[in-house]
């Protein structure tokens, strides 16, 4: 789920970037869409020890 939620912010990020369609809003997204994949990252390592 985390994944998915990852893959719709880069998605909208890479769209507004390209359109230049809220500056500041689409790099904040980026950053949290990077932030989560680290979390999910870090949570999995946990789990597998």
């Amino acid at each position: 789920m985390l994944w998915g939620i990852v893959v719709v912010l880069v998605a909208f990020w890479l769209l507004g970037f390209s359109l230049h369609i809220a500056g500041g809003l689409i790099h904040l997204l980026l950053v949290l869409a990077i932030a989560v994949a680290v979390y999910n990252f870090a949570m999995n390592r946990d789990a597998r020890q």
